[in-house]
């Protein structure tokens, strides 16, 4: 600020001219008094140095990747330096979803207009961009639709939890098509890792820069206790070093299930199908330390292969809002059947589905065998490569990666996975067929 503070100069006369500048002149004020982020940020958080095409921010929760894509991005829109040396006018948002573009990246407490100097950059909902001061455009995808990125082109783009993306492969090289203006378009990828195919292969690339970050190297910008809290829960377990110090994690080498058969035999899309169940796993209560409650869709196609559709599995649900979500994901897909099991909750389970909808079929399983063991023949038919996912489900496929024969690393129920094995056992099972028997 321009309001000089000498020593002789009581501090109710600063503040008042303070004020005064700021009222007269917000924009150039704020400008002023707020330091630069190249000054304040952490050294893993500014650009790498190097002839780099892709920026790889790997790091916890919380450690500060949205704050920095968000930073990146307003500085390349408006040319601000050190990051930029000029004004970058065509830019892309891609997110997992355009919900998580528009609320994380772009609406976030640390997204771009959050962390943006007045006049803040306008964001137009119908045409799905924002809108900076000097005309520069910042586009947002979805990860679930890729070919939308057809027809763009950019200078540069932020990719942001890259390992959450449904369609990584195929969103990424669309991207990377569609960056061809400017003499050096750039990309930022942030994300939590996660062991998928996308993430290894850009590791691998010569022209990917990557920088690492733990959770707890942001500590003064997290709540109170936090950290204290996530280190004696998930402190030195797979969870913990995965999610907290952004470690790439392996699947365990004793999981039942292999990631990389599962990236092998993806499919954006299934076939048509000749049946497909909703598989139910609820929980035992419903309160925030409750299992989730799974919810897996699959569907059986015409020459035997089943295919994984779709996980609406859900936190802390309560019975009407499970049931309601089972009976929704029912009738979009307009499935077969349901089939829930009913260790937990007895007929209640299915009376609680009944009350969304009456007539719905439902078949009630009860587990008699331990999950390793009902979960042996399912994972026999992924090897054989009679199982294969339509779309990418990354929390159900961390559940599949991390059980092993003691259960989940970090001690939860796979309750996802569970309700995935529930489905495909129904659609496996050998329909009972009409005998004649001779006297």
């Amino acid at each position: 600020m321009t309001a000089e503070h000498p020593a002789d100069l009581d501090e109710a006369a600063y503040w008042a001219a303070a004020e005064a500048e700021v009222a007269s002149a917000p924009s150039a004020a704020l400008a002023k008094a707020m330091p630069r982020w190249s000054d304040v940020a952490r050294a893993e958080q500014l650009p790498p140095p190097g002839d780099w095409r892709q920026w790889l921010m790997i790091g916890g929760r919380g450690s500060g990747k949205t704050r920095a894509g968000a930073e990146w991005i307003g500085a390349m829109a408006m040319g601000l330096p050190p990051l930029a040396s000029a004004p970058h006018g065509r830019i892309a948002l891609v997110a997992e979803t355009l919900g998580d573009a528009r609320e994380v990246m772009v609406e976030g407490e640390s997204g771009i207009r959050a962390i943006a100097m007045p006049p803040r950059p306008v964001f137009e909902a119908s045409r799905r961009r924002l809108v900076f001061a000097n005309g520069a455009v910042a586009q947002i995808f979805s990860s679930e639709d890729p070919d939308a990125l057809r027809g763009y082109q950019f200078d540069a783009a932020w990719g942001d939890e890259l390992a959450k993306w449904r369609h990584a492969d195929d969103c990424f090289d669309n991207l990377q098509l569609a960056l061809r203006l400017g003499s050096r378009p750039r990309v930022l990828l942030t994300t939590t890792p996660r062991p998928i195919a996308i993430l290894k292969r850009l590791l691998q690339d010569r022209t990917t820069a990557t920088t690492h970050m733990r959770t707890a190297e942001n500590a003064e910008n997290l709540a109170g206790g936090f950290l204290t809290a996530m280190n004696a829960r998930y402190g030195g377990s797979r969870l913990g070093r995965q999610e907290l110090e952004g470690e790439m994690i392996e699947a365990r080498t004793d999981a039942l299930f292999d990631r990389a058969a599962i990236d092998r035999l993806r499919v954006r899309a299934a076939p048509a199908m000749r049946r497909i169940v909703v598989a139910v796993d609820p929980p035992a209560t419903a309160t925030k330390r409750s299992d989730a409650c799974g919810i897996v869709a699959a569907g059986i196609a015409a020459d035997g292969t089943i295919y994984v559709l779709s996980d609406g599995s859900m936190e802390a649900a309560k019975p009407a809002d499970w049931a309601r979500a089972a009976v929704r994901l029912y009738e979009r897909l307009e499935a077969d059947r349901i089939v829930a099991e009913v260790n937990q909750g007895g007929d209640m389970v299915e009376a609680v589905i009944r009350t969304i909808s009456a007539d719905v079929p439902i078949r009630s399983v009860r587990a008699t065998r331990g999950k390793w063991t009902r979960a042996e023949p399912v994972a026999a038919l992924y090897e054989q490569g009679r199982v294969r996912h339509a779309g990418s489900f990354p929390a159900l496929e961390d559940e599949m990666a991390d059980f092993g024969p003691d259960g989940l690393s970090d001690g939860r129920s796979p309750d996802r996975l569970d309700a995935m094995v529930w489905a495909i056992t129904a659609l496996s099972a050998r329909e009972a067929e009409p005998r004649v028997r001779g006297l």
